[in-house]
């Protein structure tokens, strides 16, 4: 009986996806893209309406044979490379190489490769999205463009070789504009003073915050020196002792930004390594008897939205973990401006604790799972709660403050 053929982007996501769908689906990998623009010409038709002139990239004649032979083969066609514009124009184009009006060709998508999430995706098969297709198009002809209609003026003024790209293009602009503004800019030097103070056995540092109902603004040493000077000779009394509670929420589930941000931040790592890890964590890693699975949500999103089974897991997992009091659940909603086609970054499963599949992972893919999975559990937690002490004090004509917080509740920082 023919099987159903699932073609994906890279092989190790085709040995998750084996041990999921089982014998009656051959699983086979394009390995990226097979159709694009070619490298030695501009390839696209200006005059004509910007038509790209695609053709089969070089290299890729076996894995395009392959696929041709295996779809001939099968019962039905299911596309399911990434849930991006690329993934989308990957299928598009495969779809016009295996294309057969009696073969029937569906588009799969996955957020996060679990089993449920899998088998999930191939009983209901979608269409290609042809929106993102020219979405991905467009961003390709402008690349090509750009590439090969301005890099030439590089050449003339630097050297041969250089490329300049459709993005890298404007943010070495606004560097530039950046690096003027910084090299116009006058420094104002500014001095401020404090004053070491005793009180019942207690000792605080407080700072000169106004002078004569004013802001205190102290140029230049001289300056400084002066109210330094008139500041020793002042009697202190506290005039005021303000108590509040004040709140500290977590940070929102992680972003492709914001992920590549905290992690070149906390761990070292730059954009396309964390991309690169980030990519192993989603197709899935060997864990001994269980085999390939996939740790992680798709890593290229710009939502911070959260599905609500995603949010049912980790209420029962704090709750079980901390106590109910360390739960909070959140709605967090994308922006105005995010294209909201992908939930948050977080864990696929979120009782998969970093410290019990340590052992699989290398320590690079350890650290970067520990941060999602630190900062999805905690962006589902209670706040963070301190008590904050303002003491005001006053000294002749000068107004001086001391400000001191003392963790009560430490909610999401557990």
């Amino acid at each position: 009986m023919p099987k159903k053929l699932v073609i994906v982007e890279s092989p190790t996501k085709s040995k998750t996806l084996r041990k999921y769908l089982g014998s009656k689906f051959e699983v086979l990998a394009s390995g990226g893209h097979i159709i694009d623009l070619p490298p030695d010409r501009l390839a696209v038709d200006i005059e004509g309406g910007f038509v790209p002139q695609y053709m089969p990239i070089k290299g890729k004649g076996k894995v395009i044979a392959m696929l041709k032979k295996a779809a001939g083969n099968s019962s039905e066609i299911l596309l399911a490379s990434d849930p991006d514009r690329e993934g989308e124009a990957i299928a598009w184009h495969l779809s016009r190489i295996l294309g057969d009006k009696k073969k029937k060709i569906g588009r799969v998508r996955f957020n996060e490769i679990t089993k449920t999430a899998v088998i999930e995706g191939v009983k209901h098969p979608e269409k290609i999205d042809l929106r993102k297709v020219d979405a991905q198009q467009a961003r390709r002809i402008l690349d090509r463009l750009v590439g090969y209609l301005v890099s030439p003026l590089l050449w003339k003024t630097l050297y041969k070789g250089l490329s300049a790209g459709r993005v890298q293009s404007v943010a070495l602009r606004l560097i530039c504009e950046r690096e003027a503004k910084i090299e116009a800019f006058v420094a104002e030097e500014y001095w401020h003073i404090h004053a070491n103070l005793d009180h019942e056995h207690a000792t605080f540092l407080a700072k000169a915050v106004k002078y004569k109902g004013k802001n205190l603004v102290i140029p230049d040493k001289a300056g400084a020196d002066k109210h330094v000077d008139a500041l020793k000779k002042l009697d202190y009394m506290i005039e005021d002792v303000e108590i509040k509670t004040v709140k500290r929420n977590p940070f929102p589930p992680f972003i492709t930004s914001s992920l590549q941000l905290t992690a070149a931040r906390a761990l070292g790592f730059s954009a396309i390594k964390t991309m690169r890890i980030a990519q192993q964590l989603y197709e899935g890693v060997e864990l001994g008897v269980e085999g390939p699975s996939g740790l992680i949500t798709y890593m290229r999103t710009d939502s911070v939205r959260i599905a609500d089974e995603a949010k049912k897991a980790a209420a029962a997992f704090i709750t079980d973990e901390y106590g109910k009091e360390y739960l909070k659940i959140r709605s967090y909603k994308a922006g105005k401006s995010s294209q909201d086609a992908h939930e948050a970054i977080r864990p696929a499963d979120v009782f998969r604790k970093p410290s019990s599949i340590k052992g699989y992972l290398n320590d690079d893919q350890y650290k970067l799972y520990e941060l999602i999975w630190r900062r999805f559990v905690a962006c589902m937690m209670a706040p963070a709660l301190f008590k904050q002490t303002k003491v005001t004090v006053a000294a002749g004509e000068y107004e001086l403050t001391a400000t001191e917080s003392a963790p009560v509740f430490n909610g999401y920082r557990k």
